[in-house]
């Protein structure tokens, strides 16, 4: 089944390029580094090296605190992280800078795989979410490299077409070396997939500590909340004692100003 499926997108390699190029219209960036999407690399490479993947922005932001957890348990190790759109490389080196290497993930193809593995040789990989790609996790067990999928999520529709494809796609769940499920649900989804030892550790996006500015713009959009709470209450007392004014609605205004 595997082979079928590297047959079928060898025959949608053409679709893939003209994809790449058709959205590097509208983000330049999906036209930047096309040989690593073929597991074909120039950049920085560390002899101890940790991967994560993530494939886009939303991804990128919830790895923040794995990020920070493994680079204080392992401070002797480089973190690689890795992604499939323009707008999420952007995002690694907004939030994370130099402190991390960043590249993109091959496509699915096993040389490709192969090339990304020989080059960086991870010592241990973590995929965000649900990103199962079976010939990366059939070269990933043949190099050696543990894979886990860090919080991880199924949907039913989704499960339903996994099942649709289980000879695919079983045997990659099955390579994992552990999962870590969002919730119970995801976590039964993920073992009905084939996953093996699967936990529940929650959503790490709840672990995402805001910066300084983002938490005083929270802090000055609650003071103006409480405000206009508190004008409005007294424009209710008012109104019901039929005392209202063309001035209390012009402080109204006021109040709802930025």
């Amino acid at each position: 089944m595997r082979a079928l499926y590297t047959v079928l997108l060898r025959i949608a390699l053409p679709l893939l390029l003209v994809r790449l190029w058709w959205r590097g219209r509208a983000e330049p960036g999906y036209r930047d580094a096309l040989t690593e999407r073929f597991g074909i690399y120039g950049i920085d490479r560390a002899e101890r090296l940790l991967w994560i993947h993530a494939v886009s922005v939303g991804e990128a932001r919830a790895a923040e605190p794995l990020v920070r957890a493994l680079g204080g348990a392992l401070p002797d190790h480089r973190i690689l992280m890795t992604c499939t759109t323009a707008a999420g490389r952007e995002t690694i080196k907004q939030l994370y800078g130099e402190s991390v290497l960043s590249a993109y993930l091959p496509y699915d193809f096993p040389e490709a795989a192969q090339g990304f593995l020989e080059y960086f040789r991870p010592r241990l990989g973590i995929l965000m979410e649900t990103e199962v790609w079976p010939n990366l996790l059939a070269q990933c067990a043949l190099h050696g490299v543990p894979v886990m999928l860090a919080n991880a999520r199924l949907s039913e529709k989704s499960a339903r077409g996994y099942r649709r494809l289980r000879a695919l796609v079983q045997p990659a769940f099955a390579s994992l070396a552990a999962v870590c499920a969002q919730s119970e649900a995801d976590a039964e989804r993920l073992r009905a997939a084939g996953a093996p030892a699967v936990e529940v550790t929650g959503n790490l996006k709840f672990d995402v500590e805001p910066d300084a500015a983002q938490l005083a713009a929270g802090r000055a959009w609650r003071a103006a909340v409480a405000r206009y709470n508190a004008i409005l209450n007294q424009l209710r007392l008012k109104a019901a004692a039929g005392s209202l004014r063309e001035e209390d609605l012009e402080e109204v205004n006021r109040a709802l100003q930025p």
